[in-house]
């Protein structure tokens, strides 16, 4: 009778083990991805780029009917759920119906957001917070919102979609700045915070891509005379195309980045943000340096 259970207990846990591991492999095999601003740009180019190797995309956006061609295309892959992140409250509802559709969220990809152009001086105040609105406390509620599923699942990924420009800045974008580099602030503190539950986070830090970020999806504020001579710099130092990536190649570097077992904290696309990125930090710590002794003698002991 002994062996009886010894020989049964061993084929539980035969089965036990197989089941593990033909989970695991099938989360390695296929993720469910969520992603915010999927309607159009980057966003709904990576959301095609998942459904086309076979995961399944939560695809939000504030007018679904830009979806319809995905929807038409890969069926039961897709989820679209209309969503504006300025909601708190809607943003739980999305990731609660995405977790009750496909079971698990292993990646979130918060890609909302929008570019709003004028001085400083030039902006309103509604202009200004609609930024911040969106940018930043957009992408918190969703962030907030997936962070109980993904504890409770023991993993996942989070990645938000900055900017070279949370890292330095341009005139005439200077609430966008601020947005982005908000977000890398949240970001790197969020790190510290969920990698003891098996969540990774990754800061995605393109430079220019020929979207229609600058376009359509851009707000303006009302120019004043006063600026007109750094508006006027600022677009002739866009004038470059070379400056400007293309957008489809970013997929491959998306899709390589979910696959990592070991995710960087900040990824850059294209290849001017980096070496600009260097540039500027370079001068930081040369300046840094240069007032080292103000600081030391600022402690006081």
């Amino acid at each position: 009778m002994y062996l009886y259970y010894l020989l049964l207990y061993k084929s539980f846990c035969a089965a036990r083990d197989t089941f593990v591991l033909l989970k695991f492999n099938n989360k390695k095999m296929a993720k469910t991805i969520f992603i915010t601003g999927a309607s159009r740009g980057f966003g709904k180019l990576w959301a095609e780029a998942f459904l086309k190797r076979g995961d399944n995309v939560v695809a939000t956006a504030r007018n679904t009917d830009a979806l319809t061609g995905l929807v038409s295309a890969y069926g039961k892959q897709i989820l679209p759920l209309q969503l504006d992140v300025n909601n708190r409250a809607d943003c739980f509802t999305a990731i609660e119906k995405a977790t009750q559709h496909f079971g698990t969220i292993d990646v979130l990809i918060n890609n909302a957001g929008y570019g709003l152009f004028g001085a400083i001086e030039e902006t309103s105040e509604q202009e200004a917070r609609d930024q911040i609105e969106t940018n930043f406390f957009g992408l918190l509620w969703v962030t907030q919102a997936v962070l109980p599923v993904m504890r409770r699942q023991g993993y996942g990924h989070i990645i938000q979609l900055s900017s070279v420009l949370g890292i330095t800045t341009l005139p005439v974008l200077g609430l966008y700045n601020a947005s982005k580099f908000a977000v890398e602030g949240l970001s790197e503190t969020l790190a510290a915070e969920v990698k003891g539950f098996g969540i990774n986070v990754t800061m995605v830090e393109p430079n220019g891509f020929a979207t229609d970020w600058a376009g359509p999806s851009a707000a303006n504020a009302t120019p004043m005379e006063a600026y007109e001579p750094v508006r006027a710099a600022f677009v002739a130092g866009m004038s470059d195309s070379d400056n400007f990536g293309n957008p489809e190649a970013t997929s491959a570097a998306i899709l390589k980045l979910v696959d990592s077992e070991q995710p960087p904290l900040r990824l850059f696309l294209g290849k001017m943000g980096l070496p600009w990125a260097t540039q500027v930090y370079e001068d930081r710590l040369a300046t840094w340096n240069g007032w080292a002794d103000v600081s030391t003698a600022a402690h006081g002991k």
